[in-house]
């Protein structure tokens, strides 16, 4: 069913009004010379990667393990705690706050998607919600994540998952929509005894 005239979808229409809160400089600099660095597959040092993205405003905590491929649209929206892994190829679209805890793990080919467009507005208009994974929790391989997700302490989502909504803590997501299937529980290893 087509709707009539004045109410299609209109593009023409289309002003965001965002803005990444640094200057038009900085998303150049960010854009040209580090993002290419941060993803770099001839530049194996996490260390390195750390520092870049600390230097264009980022907070990394210590040790952090930030493989090549690895892809941020704004560092400046970007906190990451301690100990964690950023996969290969994982994206962080984040037009509003990502915050990533503790000893996390956002594997491989992740997408985190802070931004949609409102799809009863003809005008496209942007909608932009902060993404938080609570210290313990995992994205797995190649998961999507949308605008306003929070993951729960030690929450898993599957590989391949669609997160659409928040997860409880310490409950494994699989699916499209992610969907509870059982409790997390950690297993004391023999190394640790």
């Amino acid at each position: 069913m087509t709707p009539p005239g004045p109410l299609r979808v209109d593009f023409s229409k289309y002003n965001s009004g965002y803005t990444s809160g640094k200057s038009k400089l900085t998303e150049a600099l960010w854009f040209f010379l580090g993002l290419p660095l941060l993803r770099c597959a001839v530049i194996p040092s996490s260390s390195f990667r750390a520092k870049l993205l600390r230097l264009f405003g980022a907070s990394i905590g210590k040790m952090p393990t930030i493989k090549p491929g690895f892809r941020v649209k704004y560092p400046w929206l970007l906190i990451v705690g301690d100990y964690c892994w950023l996969g290969e190829d994982a994206w962080i679209d984040n037009l509003a706050l990502v915050t990533i805890g503790t000893s996390v793990c956002v594997s491989q080919k992740v997408y985190l998607c802070t931004g949609n467009h409102n799809w009863s507005d003809p005008s496209f208009g942007l909608i932009v919600q902060p993404i938080t994974l609570q210290d313990g929790s995992w994205a797995g391989a190649g998961c999507t994540v949308g605008p306003g997700v929070e993951f729960g302490e030690g929450a898993v989502a599957a590989a391949g998952s669609v997160v659409l909504k928040s997860l409880s803590p310490w409950t494994i997501y699989v699916g499209n929509p992610a969907v509870a299937v059982r409790a997390r529980i950690l297993k004391v290893s023999s190394v640790e005894h």
